[in-house]
């Protein structure tokens, strides 16, 4: 949502400082520069990354409009998860969450929380984790540079569509540049059409740099900044699962384990120990 306020308010901010510096903003609509810039633009983009890295590119662009998928509802059902699995896992004994691990969308536990579910990334992490405490003899401090190794892969898979948009925008400068150059060149084959003439050619050429920065430092840079940052609360969320299964791991009783996995979460998320509390009487 604030991404969309924010892009009004640069839009209205440039429109209406135009307005009050007394020109037209019609100048500014010059359709071969926006033919130039935006085809450059999507061409390059084109070039660098291959077909699931731009539908990646364009799902994260729509997905700052929705915001982040990780937020304090979501840990308080991440917590009771937990919970209940290393609960029941202490009940019944580690072998009786094969079933569970093996195939989450139909186990009794894991289809009470959907909001989990529908994390691909968190459940294989959570179920291959803890498929490799079912072997048994994997010493503490190797699973968690296992589940290190693991985050740190899946942080740089999902920053990659970040990382190109965030290429893409230091490039719009440039084009704007070539588009204004471009200009430049229709400007110089005018210049017998009279003085009107090229100034208006000239003003058409430079949109194609007014375009490109705004492109940069405006649009698409900030909206690059926003994909990264929401991949990193995402990635937040496996470090908290990575906390919480360590204490198990260790030997921790269920409730100190979820307190482990509690402690581990940004503060703007992290629910209370009462809301905690709360949460693991439900799933109890």
């Amino acid at each position: 949502m604030f991404v969309i306020i924010g892009i009004v308010v640069v839009f209205v901010s440039i429109i209406g400082g135009l307005i009050v510096a007394g020109g037209n903003p019609l100048a500014l609509i010059v359709p071969a520069e926006y033919i130039i810039i935006g085809g450059s633009a999507i061409g390059s983009l084109l070039i660098a990354n291959p077909l699931p890295i731009l539908k990646k590119i364009i799902s994260g662009a729509i997905g700052t409009i929705k915001g982040p998928k990780v937020n304090k509802a979501s840990y308080i059902e991440l917590l009771q998860l937990l919970y209940e699995l290393f609960q029941f896992a202490k009940r019944e004994g580690l072998i009786a969450i094969e079933s569970h691990i093996e195939n989450p969308e139909q186990s009794s536990i894991f289809s009470k929380y959907p909001t989990f579910l529908a994390n691909k990334n968190a459940v294989e992490f959570l179920t291959d984790t803890l498929k490799v405490v079912l072997s048994g003899g994997v010493p503490a401090h190797d699973l968690e540079e296992l589940m290190d190794i693991d985050i740190e892969n899946i942080l740089e898979e999902e920053q990659v569509p970040a990382q190109s948009l965030q290429t893409l925008a230091e490039a719009f400068p440039g084009l704007g540049i070539v588009a204004a150059v471009m200009g430049i060149i229709v400007t110089m084959a005018s210049v017998s059409e009279g003085a009107e003439a090229v100034g208006h050619h000239v003003a058409a050429a430079l949109v194609g740099t007014f375009l490109g920065v705004l492109m940069c430092y405006g649009i698409i840079g900030p909206t690059a900044s926003i994909m990264n940052k929401i991949v990193q609360k995402e990635v937040k969320y496996l470090q908290t699962i990575k906390a919480a299964l360590l204490a198990f791991a260790k030997g921790a009783p269920a409730s100190v384990a979820v307190e482990y996995g509690r402690r581990s979460i940004d503060p703007e998320n992290r629910p209370s120990f009462q809301e905690t509390e709360q949460a693991i009487k439900q799933a109890r």
